[in-house]
């Protein structure tokens, strides 16, 4: 890939990782659309700028927490609804690792079917007036949490997002929606670096010069981009909820499956 095409894919990997409108998705319609062809590696791997773009911004919260797990029961019970939320999904993904990768990751249908799938639920869900029982994420009980990490396995399918289904899941299950985005941050630290580590452990031997530049460039943009995200989305969720981005979605998903039936026609 040329340094244009990284940069562009670094972008928009910052931007959509931690929306709830699909990064995979995103990468894999730009792929298809725009004649990338960047590997699943290149997409797994570049993740890793996205996590450290949260740890960035949410230093100081972690730290604090760190600080408070040997004595603080409140803080122990949100790190082990971290680590129940993040279980489902890495159990799944490892065993189904090589479809994802390997068939998955190659059908721009799928991703569009799921956009707009995605959008209508997103859509739906931030309309009703759901109870709310958590208002801050440090109050969901493990239970709960391990609840949303079930439905977050829903995200292997791209253009799930797994950003939208931590938090339609965490929404329908009584929490504030700029709680369920929080939660969706902390969510992604572990979820992303298991995924990363996963994937560069299986890939190591595959991976030449020329892809570790593009991933080097990759993940720096998008740690700058995922960065800015995160440090704005939470006040935009407050005053807009999602569905601006379940809007975005559906028009994304229904644009990709009229250009790709027109690809069809004169193909």
């Amino acid at each position: 890939m040329s340094t244009l095409h990284v940069v562009l894919l670094g972008i928009l990997e910052g931007l959509t990782e931690f929306l709830p409108v699909s990064s995979t998705g995103h990468l894999v319609l730009a792929d298809h659309f725009l004649g990338l062809r960047s590997t699943g590696t290149f997409k797994i791997l570049i993740q890793l700028g996205a996590i450290l773009a949260i740890v960035t911004v949410y230093f100081a919260k972690l730290v604090r927490i760190l600080v408070d797990l040997p004595r603080e029961r409140r803080a122990q019970l949100f790190v082990l609804g971290v680590i129940l939320a993040f279980l489902p999904a890495a159990v799944a993904g490892a065993a189904f690792h090589k479809v994802i990768k390997g068939v998955l990751l190659e059908s721009p249908y799928l991703v569009c079917s799921s956009l707009i799938v995605g959008g209508l639920i997103l859509l739906l869900v931030d309309r009703w007036h759901l109870a709310v029982r958590y208002d801050d994420v440090m109050d969901l009980p493990p239970r709960t949490a391990l609840a949303i990490g079930l439905c977050q396995c829903l995200a292997l399918v791209p253009g799930v997002s797994r950003s939208g289904a931590t938090i339609v899941g965490a929404m329908l299950l009584g929490t504030s929606k700029r709680a369920a985005a929080e939660f969706s941050f902390f969510l992604a630290m572990p979820t992303m670096a298991g995924a990363f580590a996963y994937d560069l452990y299986k890939s190591f031997g595959e991976l030449d010069l020329a892809a570790v530049r593009s991933v080097a460039l990759g993940f720096l943009v998008a740690f700058i981009t995922g960065a800015l995200v995160v440090k704005y989305l939470l006040v935009f969720v407050a005053r807009h909820g999602f569905a601006p981005f379940a809007w975005w979605r559906i028009i994304l998903g229904g644009l990709g499956i009229g250009a790709l039936l027109v690809e069809g026609m004169w193909g």
